[in-house]
């Protein structure tokens, strides 16, 4: 009997060069975060012996977890503003950029080409930082939670990438919606929205994670400290100028075992990140969805 020749295919080595690239991006995305995690249960006594660079505790400290549980008056002041402005700034942003899209999208627009160069400039060129304090000033926005929604309310690019996705979709499906008697809001809300989830989903979810992490523009406008998100809050006791002040130094200084620095940040930023670690798997989904599954068919 003939023994076949031993084969590899062009395929397996392909899965296997890709498994063990996308393990080795895995551990490097992974490890930092871990390290994050586990320094937030390092006492300062264990920091100063081995170092701030600690995979696995020889044992877990609370402390500074203790820290952030009796300053929660500031963390829940700081988590409602963002929470506010992630699900307010977001369906506003989202609802202006689908509107601003679809009425471009459309072909019998007049002056659509002149009113897209307009838009696509504003990427290019900005007015700058005085000038939008100017005019958020002028507006009565200032310390106010809306100063951190309606100066940026449209992304340019987004909505470019979202009136090309609804370019995208044939216009033999509006056609036949019109017929039947729709309207231009009908078209947009039974046609195109339906078939844009992708789109919509991966925008939204751009659009909530830039106001979730988004902390420059309320250090700009606002002044009292209980309308401060959640990311100013957290730069604050990175940079040790007020953060612990407002979670109660007293308390630490009153603590057998206080929580070191680096303790102290990284409970911070897992207190910070991981509600948006949460969000992201049920958005997830829609990124690998065609735009037109079960639209056009045959």
């Amino acid at each position: 009997m003939k023994r076949k020749p031993f084969y590899i295919s062009g395929e397996k080595i392909f899965q296997v060069v890709d498994v063990v690239l996308m393990s080795m991006l895995a551990l490097i995305i992974i490890i930092p975060f871990f390290t994050v995690v586990m320094t937030s249960f390092v006492s300062e006594a264990e920091i100063a012996r081995r170092g701030s660079f600690i995979m696995i505790p020889e044992s877990f400290d609370f402390s500074a977890y203790w820290v952030l549980w009796n300053g929660r008056k500031a963390i829940i002041h700081a988590y409602s503003n963002t929470l506010f402005r992630v699900f307010v700034g977001t369906a506003l942003q989202m609802a202006m950029t689908i509107c601003f899209a679809y009425g471009l999208s459309r072909k019998g627009l007049k002056g659509r080409g002149i009113i897209t160069t307009y838009v696509f400039i504003t990427m290019l060129f900005g007015g700058g930082l005085i000038p939008n304090f100017m005019l958020v000033k002028s507006l009565g926005l200032l310390d106010s939670r809306w100063s951190m929604i309606f100066p940026g309310l449209i992304s340019t690019w987004n909505m470019l990438v979202m009136r090309n996705f609804f370019m995208a979709i044939p216009d033999s499906l509006k056609e036949a919606a019109i017929i039947d008697g729709a309207n231009d809001v009908q078209v947009l809300t039974r046609v195109v929205l339906p078939l844009s989830k992708a789109s919509i989903a991966t925008i939204g979810l751009f659009y909530a994670v830039g106001h979730w992490n988004a902390w420059f523009d309320a250090m700009i406008y606002i002044n009292d400290k209980n309308k401060l998100p959640m990311q100013n809050l957290l730069r604050n006791i990175i940079t040790a100028t007020m953060g612990l002040d407002d979670m109660g130094s007293g308390l630490m200084n009153n603590l057998a075992s206080k929580p070191p620095t680096q303790a102290m940040r990284s409970a911070v930023i897992i207190v910070t990140v991981l509600p948006i670690l949460f969000v992201y798997p049920f958005i997830q989904k829609y990124f690998v969805k065609g735009v037109m599954v079960g639209s056009v068919k045959g």
